[in-house]
């Protein structure tokens, strides 16, 4: 719903003013998959809101969801290395004028939402003063001017660097509302010292989207879906990144490479556009022509590819929910301990492998295991699939509550007269 649509279904009261925060529209699918489960439930349950977002790609927010959007950052340099004295000012400049914007964003609000994400983990590179300064800013600014904030459905995991850690911390108790993706992401966050008696742990946001149907003519050979990660390890990983990118690599192609010999079709897939550099070498390795890639614009478009093959091997965490999401077998290359959460989650804690040691025979071997199980995975990821449905509603339920007390005190209104009549 467009913002001249959302004014004008209040029946003449003002609208709430509801903005959404975070690195989205920035090509990383897995985050405006979140973006969107949430918007979806603004439509369906308070389509009345008029909703805007401050981002880090607001012109791709703007032209896909149709919302305003504004930059997240004033300094447009904000994510390219630093290394001259203006570039260096200018980030630091940027950092100041910041604070202004945000407080001045958020002061228009009655609420702010992050969807999802791992805004509360440093389990892929990260830098204090980047996104998690972004952060704190707004919740603090949300705790100053009245505006509830709300962490939805987020990742969080232990956090070594000690001022990463702490504008986590602040962020995370200055917040009106949290609730985690993973029980991990609730124990982390009390391991840094946050109260979490009243935090709610429900399953991720993308598991409330659409799930797409099978395409491809039936009978057709299906193939068995990769989908690759321009993976580097971790934040505490940074003097080992290229050697662990390197064995990361090595490993998949070999994979890919005895997926081919056995005469199976693979399909490469990405969920970030930085993905496309894994997606080309392994295409320059493997040169047949049972290798191809698809170009993802959406976790919808991830889900149609994945709903037609006949297994998944995957690494990003959003290419993991949608493989499961649609029932197909699948297997994580895991990178960190909310990838084996999440497959633990739906049953499939046995097809973890570590994306730090690609091993590509042992890999190849728990990939056949997986395949001769399929019927029966299959039937675990439907029956895992409708549980996770019903408790991100109770999530929906449960944030009206909390965000919007009018709303649900007028529908609770409402039940108890049509029970009384």
């Amino acid at each position: 719903m467009n913002p001249e649509d959302r004014a004008g279904a209040s029946g003449g009261e003002t609208p709430p003013r509801v903005g959404v925060f975070g690195l989205l529209g920035s090509g990383n699918l897995g985050n405006d998959g979140s973006l969107e489960a949430v918007l979806g439930y603004l439509d369906t349950q308070h389509p009345d809101a008029a909703v805007d977002a401050l981002c880090g790609g607001p012109d791709v927010v703007t032209a896909r969801y149709r919302i305003p959007a504004t930059r997240l950052h004033w300094y447009r340099g904000e994510y390219r290395t630093a290394s001259r004295l203006g570039a260096i000012a200018g980030k630091g400049l940027g950092k100041l004028v910041d604070v202004f914007r945000t407080a001045a964003w958020v002061r228009r609000h009655d609420v702010v939402i992050v969807p999802g994400m791992g805004v509360l983990e440093a389990t892929l590179p990260l830098r204090p003063w980047g996104f998690p300064y972004s952060l704190f800013l707004l919740c603090a600014s949300g705790r100053l001017f009245g505006t509830r904030v709300a962490l939805v459905g987020v990742g969080a995991a232990p956090i070594t660097d000690r001022p990463t850690r702490a504008l986590v911390r602040w962020s995370a108790r200055l917040a009106a509302h949290r609730s985690y993706r993973d029980e991990l992401s609730r124990d982390a966050l009390r391991a840094m010292g946050v109260d979490t008696t009243r935090d709610a742990v429900h399953p991720d946001l993308a598991f409330a989207l659409p799930t797409p149907g099978v395409s491809g003519p039936a009978g057709s050979p299906r193939p068995v879906c990769v989908g690759v990660m321009d993976f580097h390890g971790g934040n505490d990983d940074r003097a080992r990144a290229e050697e662990i990118h390197r064995r990361y690599l090595d490993g998949t192609t070999r994979f890919v490479r005895a997926l081919v010999e056995d005469g199976r079709t693979v399909r490469l897939l990405t969920g970030d556009e930085c993905d496309a550099t894994v997606v080309a070498a392994i295409l320059d390795a493997v040169d047949s022509p049972l290798v191809t890639a698809a170009e993802p614009a959406s976790l919808a478009d991830l889900m149609k590819e994945m709903a037609a093959a006949d297994t998944v091997v995957a690494t990003r965490y959003h290419n993991l929910i949608c493989a499961l999401k649609v029932g197909t077998p699948t297997l994580a290359l895991s990178y960190a301990a909310k990838s084996d959460a999440l497959m633990a989650r739906m049953g499939l804690d046995a097809y973890c492998h570590p994306a730090r040691e690609v091993d590509a025979d042992e890999l190849l071997k728990k990939f056949r295991e997986l395949e001769e199980r399929s019927a029966e995975v299959r039937r675990t990821l439907a029956e895992r699939n409708v549980a996770a449905a019903r408790q991100l509603d109770d999530q929906f339920t449960a944030l009206t509550s909390a965000l919007f007390p009018a709303a649900h005190q007028a529908r609770a209104r409402a039940r108890a007269l049509r029970k009384a009549s």
